[in-house]
């Protein structure tokens, strides 16, 4: 049995080798109860060591980080949902779409049932759920590779299937968004489905909580000035604001 020092380095070092852990999975590798991990969980986060998530913990933030769909689901919600709300606003009736995973266009879909007469091409396996059963949308799913991490479809059969449609807006979520760096994501082969999807668009909208602004992740799948309307909370500052317009980019910010 390790002393409690022992044991929270021990539970670092785990983290920064297999970079996530659940509370159960240490509580077995270090023979104590789950209570003793969530104090040491905390501890830990307290002193900047890692990162806790909804049942478990994460090593601290590297440009290839990727939580899972769902331990970012329940995070900055009420943002997430406002978020959605406002992006409903720029879907007509008879529009033709395509939606990016994510947890923030997950919520976009449940804003889609007040509509009539839509076609959504996505590769989200949540969002097809959502959406199943919704009269009036007629829901295209793009095949593909499924990764377990974000519950998304990526891949050659996923780009090819891209490739052959056009639609009138695109839904886009980003882990990153920087006015040098772009936009940005963990997966190489995400990021490529982001673009072709960003690629097939008349009309490109970023869905983007504050946290996202300033962050670089490892694969760049798009600069900012390609999209032409970006949604965040208000947290989001002016002068980030007055800078994405000068590169092209309206923005609209919602009060969650």
């Amino acid at each position: 049995m390790l002393y409690e020092e022992e044991r929270k380095l021990k539970i670092v070092e785990y983290l920064q080798d297999h970079s996530r852990a659940s509370v159960q999975q240490l509580s077995k590798i270090f023979q104590v109860s789950e209570s003793t991990v969530r104090r040491d969980l905390q501890e830990l986060e307290d002193a900047k060591l890692l990162k806790r998530t909804h049942g478990g913990a994460v090593c601290l933030e590297t440009v290839n980080f990727e939580p899972t769909f769902i331990e970012k689901e329940d995070q900055f919600q009420k943002e997430k949902e406002s978020i959605a709300r406002k992006a409903a606003e720029f879907i007509q009736d008879g529009d033709t779409l395509v939606i990016d995973s994510g947890t923030t266009t997950a919520y976009l879909a449940k804003e889609l049932k007040r509509f009539a007469n839509l076609k959504v091409v996505t590769n989200s396996i949540i969002l097809a759920q959502e959406l199943q059963g919704m009269e009036g949308i007629e829901v295209i799913i793009t095949g593909g590779t499924l990764r377990q991490n974000t519950l998304a479809m990526v891949g050659p059969i996923t780009e090819h299937s891209l490739s052959m449609l056009r639609v009138d807006k695109a839904f886009i979520a980003t882990n990153g968004l920087d006015l040098h760096k772009g936009l940005t994501t963990p997966n190489i082969v995400e990021a490529a489905t982001k673009t072709k999807m960003i690629d097939i668009a008349k009309q490109v909208i970023l869905l983007a909580d504050y946290t996202k602004i300033g962050k670089v992740a490892f694969a760049k799948f798009a600069e900012v000035s390609r999209i032409d309307t970006c949604i965040v909370d208000d947290k989001v500052t002016q002068a980030v604001v007055d800078e994405m317009g000068k590169l092209g980019v309206r923005v609209c910010i919602v009060t969650p």
